[in-house]
């Protein structure tokens, strides 16, 4: 019997929600099911299926082996940079001294016990489904991005300080190369979600189904909240166009000002939320694409991201540029777009 990559996908959707049911979440003071704590969904697993993947899921063989290498790479760069080696070469890009500060992960992501290679679950294929216009604008945007250096103005949100690297505020919130913490805290009328990148804080309103007027366009959208069942489900729109674009490798996203984002947090075990999510933005993707992803309990406390006080890094970027510009040197930007 063949069975299609449709049927295929829909078992293993299938499975997952069999075992969320089979665990339900104990009660906080106000009756609803408690998701408050830290979470980390630090992993090795990305929003898009890199082309060594075939399939939504490994054996266990293969992520170990997978995992190995990653690890020992990872020793490879955490090695001290050698004191007697002098100065980088001249470049854009001169690299880290090394990965000791970075953090993405050690394993790859697992719901249900199976191993993932994607967070995207459909298109099936674990690919952002950009139409033709929707990937120029993605590209566009990215260049321009890449290549202003006039001021701080046209720089990505991280360097600004402004919201986390790549998509870690979200929604949907992303693991991007270091800091992948938050921390929920309920009350009876709001949900407030605590973004450790950034030190960003998304209040998710339960008392209204009702989203803000068009022109207000807070960081994070507009999200709105209710209960189903064991599930809490959050709405987001109203995005602020400022926004749009979320540049990490393969975890990179953008989202026009209209798009709508529907998550569903699932407490699935004392130690794991299910977080699915589900992008709806007609202007940039040919269909309504959907990922999903385990949030895992981690030990807190959750410590600021104090990014402004140490913020060396913007004046640094555009002295630099001002100084090539005085060279007569063109800067050529690291590519982040993983495309």
């Amino acid at each position: 019997m063949r069975i299609s990559t449709g049927m295929a996908l829909a078992v293993v959707l299938a499975a997952s929600a069999a075992a969320a049911a089979d665990y339900h979440a104990p009660k906080n003071g106000f009756g609803q099911p408690d998701l408050q704590g830290a979470w980390t969904n630090a992993s090795l697993t990305s929003l898009q299926r890199p082309a060594m993947f075939k399939s939504l899921t490994l054996t266990d063989a293969e992520a170990k082996a997978l995992e190995a290498r990653r690890a020992a790479a990872r020793a490879n760069a955490d090695k001290p940079t050698d004191p007697n080696s002098g100065a980088p070469p001249s470049a854009n890009d001169p690299g880290g001294y090394n990965a000791s500060w970075t953090d993405p992960g050690v394993t790859l992501g697992r719901i249900n016990g199976q191993v993932r290679t994607s967070w995207i679950v459909d298109p099936a294929n674990g690919r952002l489904p950009y139409s033709e216009a929707g990937h120029k604008l993605y590209v566009d945007t990215l260049s321009k991005a890449r290549n202003s250096w006039d001021g701080p103005e046209n720089r990505p949100l991280g360097e600004r300080c402004v919201l986390g690297f790549g998509s870690t505020a979200g929604p949907p919130m992303l693991n991007v190369l270091y800091n992948n913490n938050y921390q929920i805290v309920q009350s009876k009328d709001s949900v407030a979600i605590l973004v450790e990148m950034n030190h960003d804080v998304r209040i998710v309103r339960l008392d209204t189904r009702q989203h803000l007027p068009d022109h207000m366009r807070p960081w994070m959208g507009d999200s709105i909240g209710w209960w189903e069942g064991d599930t809490l489900v959050v709405e987001t729109t109203n995005f602020n166009p400022g926004e749009s674009l979320r540049p990490y490798f393969d975890n990179s996203i953008l989202l026009s000002p209209g798009a709508k984002v529907t998550e569903r947090f699932t407490r699935v075990s004392p130690t794991q939320i299910l977080y699915r999510f589900e992008v709806d933005d007609p202007t940039v993707y040919t269909q309504v694409w959907k990922a999903e992803m385990p949030m895992t309990a981690t030990k807190g406390p959750v410590y600021e991201y104090a990014c402004h006080e140490g913020n060396y890094a913007l004046p640094g970027i555009l002295a630099g540029a001002r100084k090539a510009e005085k060279d007569g040197k063109k800067i050529e930007a690291v590519d982040v777009s993983g495309r």
